[in-house]
């Protein structure tokens, strides 16, 4: 067993286990941690817990200290400097005349790096660019390219449900979504109402996915037999989000919308 603290950097970012040492840390504060990139500032949002060896990754990096006013000083003149060197990069990227979107920049805490993160359509040829870039601010540069959902992450926005991305907000990981889970909700197939501001399907069709999954496997099959208070038909549709079958009755030659509790399967 390890004893660790979950620390994350960005807002809906990833959390990273880490050793607390003697530290006493403690949930919402701010430490500093060393990491794979260098000397890193984030927020303890899971506070000290032993997890199983399976759940980390060794060595396990450890807590350098407890953040204090200086360090967050640092962050926003680090955030600062960051602004800038957007500006700056963005002349750069006209000036080779490349086919690439700068998304954001950000420093390193120790200011051992800065990264650029882009969006493009293909491989883009930056060598010059970071050459340029690296005589300019005379430390290590990288250039990340990022796909369309990393974006809407980092650049946030306002979803179709009219509320803040979950992606921006808190979703830490994105999972797979696939057309099946838009399907087995009875959602239109119009790719205008079922995509998110990136353009790919919405995360939240997988957050309901696993319940609609459950219910369907309770309800009758579409082509079933049943008995119901107004007599027998065959189901031909459901309605897994109200637990609901559409039954067409045999006497009356109609469809109608029933509750599982008057469903009888023959």
């Amino acid at each position: 067993m390890y004893s660790v603290v979950g620390v994350r950097f960005k807002k809906a970012g990833k959390v990273y286990y880490f050793d607390p040492l003697e530290f006493p840390v403690e949930q919402e504060q701010c430490v500093i941690v060393e990491t794979a990139r260098g000397v890193e500032y984030g927020k303890v949002v899971v506070g000290k817990k032993q997890v199983q060896e399976s759940d980390v990754v060794l060595p396990l990096k450890r807590v350098i200290r407890i953040a204090g006013d200086t360090d967050a000083r640092v962050v926003e003149e680090n955030k600062d400097a960051a602004r800038k060197a957007f500006a700056t990069c963005i002349n750069k990227i006209k000036d080779h005349g490349l086919k690439m979107k700068l998304v954001d920049v950000e420093y390193t805490f120790d200011r051992n790096k800065i990264i650029f993160y882009f969006t493009a359509e293909g491989r883009v040829d930056f060598r010059e660019l970071v050459k340029d870039l690296a005589s300019i601010f005379r430390t290590r540069i990288e250039l990340r390219q990022i796909g369309v959902r990393d974006e809407a992450k980092m650049l946030g926005g306002i979803g179709p449900c009219g509320r803040v991305l979950c992606c921006s907000s808190w979703l830490g990981d994105f999972e797979p979504v696939s057309i099946k889970m838009a399907k087995d909700q009875n959602l239109s197939l119009n790719p205008t109402k079922i995509s998110g501001l990136c353009g790919r399907l919405m995360c939240c069709l997988k957050f309901e996915h696993d319940n609609y999954e459950a219910t369907k496997e309770e309800m009758p099959a579409v082509g079933k037999l049943v008995v119901t208070s107004l007599g027998e038909g065959k189901v031909v549709g459901i309605n897994a989000g109200k637990r609901m079958v559409h039954v067409q009755l045999f006497e009356v030659s109609k469809v109608r919308e029933l509750s599982m509790d008057d469903i009888v399967v023959k």
